[in-house]
């Protein structure tokens, strides 16, 4: 076995690694937010605090979760935010529809219980606004509701709800895949509806944030997408592109072929699909960048991403014949679907100059969860691990590597990758041997005057392996041994396993 060598460039940073691009998305999609996040105030044998459950609290508060998006998604699009405020008894009951699941809403998770969780979670609030069956009217008496310190008669019934402080909610989304389920708009439609909705909302609060619905170069498998839609809804707005802020877009990982019944060969499709998220954002980057012209930032809101198994969707590529017969939208999570995400978090930290936000989908139960409940039993999932193990990256400077690669992939590529970054607490650096069933050992340089050394392990004796009610631990991190080597580190590495290493400065 030979060795890989990662060199570490701490004098070449990169740029600040926001604590945004850790975001998290929670729609009102089966089991998500009822259910998983919501439990309500009378619920007697889960318990609970200010009707979220304790369990899933706890677990995302040590995560941690420092954005989250609401109540959509598709769903967005259908809620109208004054059906979740005022006395629980008397709000009314809705029928709720994201990706052709039809739920019933009670409306007992509104804009105040949700905002309470941000509080609870230490979360950054991010409202999605219904632009495709809701008015500029509605949107902006939201956001009046929510921020304005002005005694209005919303900013009177906002405290008359218990909140008569502003909420203060920064990013505001115009609008959900407004060229699908949002509307079915084309790009030149949208942009004249973006254009007056971010005009109105820049009249009632000019602090805040709008993102505005982009489209990521559509898949070969899509049908009726508008290829050129971010050039075209830039061009569109013209001298008013400064009325946004962040243009977003979604990227989901499809080409893996099953959940958890997959072949080598898949294994590795999957992980390409991940890394090939960073490929979306540069080119998105590049298209922002010729319209503005650089005359104004547009950050790059990638507020949908993750792996779509094909037993969770009836479309895209072999989702039509392995679909389960009821989609829940809810899938397993196995030890590859964590190793694709590290791959994906490389090139978040990479493109963190472009990259304002991001948004895990979704947080409890639905698609890529961190958290899986079944009535009262919860146990975290293999991404909940691989996400926890780059709780060091938060916040700060991102650092290239240099890989000098030993173990190689069919591709020729390294089978080791890794991303770094530097704080006041030392250095991070977190490394992930992309192979199905070879181990790797890997050298660390670059990092001269560093001293303790410390280091967490996820890995599996499968790339199949999935934690469950039954078997809640068969993923977790375990303590990694780091030994000096010369100058450096080294760290022995398992197949299809993530690791992150901590360095301190000192002797």
């Amino acid at each position: 076995m030979q060795d890989t060598m990662l060199t570490i460039r701490t004098n070449s940073p990169i740029g600040t690694i926001s604590p945004r691009l850790y975001g998290h998305f929670a729609e009102h999609l089966g089991r998500c937010c009822y259910e998983g996040l919501w439990v309500g105030t009378r619920e007697r044998e889960i318990p609970h605090q200010d009707g979220f459950r304790s369990d899933v609290l706890q677990a995302l508060q040590a995560l941690p979760v420092p954005l989250l998006r609401w109540p959509g998604g598709c769903y967005a699009d259908h809620y109208h935010w004054r059906d979740g405020i005022g006395p629980a008894e008397s709000r009314p009951v809705r029928l709720g529809m994201s990706c052709g699941l039809q739920v019933e809403d009670d409306n007992s998770l509104g804009t105040h219980e949700f905002l309470q969780l941000c509080k609870l979670l230490g979360a950054e609030p991010y409202l999605a606004g219904n632009m495709g069956s809701g008015s500029v009217q509605e949107l902006s008496d939201w956001l009046e509701y929510c921020n304005s310190a002005v005694r209005t008669t919303l900013a009177w019934e906002r405290a008359a709800n218990g909140s008569p402080e502003p909420f203060g909610v920064k990013l505001w989304g115009v609008g959900n895949e407004s060229w699908g389920c949002g509307g079915n708009y084309d790009a030149v439609q949208y942009a004249k509806e973006f254009r007056r909705y971010a005009t109105m909302l820049r009249h009632v609060d000019p602090t805040a944030e709008l993102v505005a619905v982009g489209l990521e170069e559509p898949r070969p498998f899509a049908k009726g997408i508008e290829a050129e839609w971010n050039h075209k809804l830039l061009a569109e707005l013209g001298p008013h592109i400064k009325l946004m802020d962040h243009l977003a877009i979604h990227y989901y990982w499809v080409l893996g072929g099953p959940e958890t019944d997959f072949s080598e060969e898949e294994y590795y499709a999957l992980l390409d699909d991940a890394a090939a998220t960073e490929a979306v954002v540069r080119h998105t980057a590049e298209v922002i960048a010729d319209a503005t012209g650089g005359r104004h930032r547009i950050g790059i809101a990638l507020d949908e991403w993750g792996v779509w198994h094909p037993e969770a969707r009836p479309w895209g590529p072999r989702g039509a014949a392995e679909c389960r017969s009821v989609i829940t939208y809810e899938q397993a999570n196995t030890m590859r679907d964590a190793v694709a995400t590290g791959i994906a978090l490389e090139g978040f930290h990479r493109q963190c100059h472009v990259l304002t936000l991001a948004n895990l989908a979704q947080i409890v139960n639905v698609l890529q969860a961190v958290v899986m409940t079944d009535g009262p039993q919860m146990w975290l999932t293999p991404t909940y691990h691989a996400l926890r193990l780059h709780q060091p990256h938060l916040g700060a400077t991102a650092l290239p590597v240099d890989i000098a690669h030993g173990s190689s992939l069919a591709n020729g590529s390294s089978a080791v990758s890794a991303t770094a970054s530097q704080s006041n607490n030392g250095i991070a650096v977190t490394l992930i041997n992309r192979h199905w069933d070879q181990p790797a050992s890997v050298q660390i340089a670059g990092v001269d005057g560093m001293g303790t050394a410390s280091g967490q392990l996820l890995a599996a004796d499968s790339p199949r392996a999935t934690n469950s009610v039954d078997e809640p631990n068969r993923v977790a991190p375990v303590p990694l041994n780091v030994s000096r080597d010369g100058a450096g580190y080294r760290v022995e590495l398992p197949p299809h396993s993530l690791a992150t290493v901590v360095l301190q400065a000192g002797r």
